[in-house]
């Protein structure tokens, strides 16, 4: 478990581009000390404007975007194509205009694909993916992750981890069907905290008043199963990347001066 630090930017603007830089840097990295780079995407409004930034980059073309593997924290379960599924929106900010290897980008199953309106079933095969990916030195069923993001909600949760749910409560499995969410749509599938964990840095992101609160709870020393945000962190680093009023309700003494 590594403890967490915090990255208070002006506005939310120079956090998507900064936490578009930073990604640039750790996947080059990455790929110049292992070959290959394995990130998580997460959706919503700073999981898309992140990559809208690192699109509109001059420095994405470092990227060897062929040796790059790309995965999902979570989605909605949705028919294939659908405007609100991350996978299509993370196609719309970036992916549609980079050369990502196709095989190596692992969107979840949709709701009308081999695995029906069934969320478990299509949860259960991802996880399979996952696995099948996995090698010996990552001593777990689950890879490695270089970088994982989530977004974190105004309720705390992080992917489709939400408060008080089964979902968050999980300790086994890697993926699971998450059903009676309170943010339509209802049924999702989300990676779990322990596959979460498995990544070398875990970022957290938020921007916004209406992310205060949320991020002041999570930081707080709140439980996982009421904050599910508070249970996300990563084996090396866990980073968290905040706009001015996102940061607003935490003491000033935890954070340094928001960049100019």
């Amino acid at each position: 478990m590594s403890a967490p630090q915090l990255v208070v930017h002006r506005d939310k603007e120079l956090m998507a581009q900064a936490a578009a830089a930073r990604l640039i840097t750790k996947i080059v990295d990455a790929q110049a000390a292992r070959g290959a780079a394995s990130v998580v995407l997460t959706g919503g409004r700073n999981g898309n404007a992140l990559l809208a930034a690192l699109g509109a980059s001059p420095a994405r073309d470092a990227i060897d975007w062929p040796r790059l593997d790309l995965w999902w924290g979570d989605e909605r379960f949705l028919p294939e194509g659908d405007p609100e599924r991350n996978v299509t929106q993370a196609r719309e900010a970036l992916l549609d205009s980079v050369p990502v290897d196709p095989k190596r980008m692992h969107a979840m199953p949709a709701s009308d694909g081999p695995y029906g309106n069934d969320a478990d079933a299509a949860a259960a095969a991802y996880a399979a993916e996952l696995a099948a990916a996995a090698g010996p030195e990552d001593h777990g069923p689950v890879p490695t992750f270089d970088v994982l993001m989530l977004g974190v909600g105004p309720d705390t949760h992080v992917a489709s981890l939400f408060p008080e749910l089964p979902a968050v409560r999980e300790s086994s499995r890697t993926v699971v069907g998450v059903h009676g969410a309170p943010k339509p749509p209802p049924t999702r599938t989300s990676l779990t905290l322990p596959a979460i964990r498995a990544a070398r840095e875990v970022w957290l992101l938020a921007a916004g008043e209406d992310k205060a609160k949320a991020v002041a709870i999570a930081l707080s020393g709140a439980g996982e199963v009421q904050a599910p945000a508070a249970g996300a962190y990563g084996r090396s680093r866990t980073l968290w990347l905040l706009d001015a009023a996102a940061a607003s309700q935490l003491p000033r003494g935890l954070y340094p001066p928001a960049s100019p």
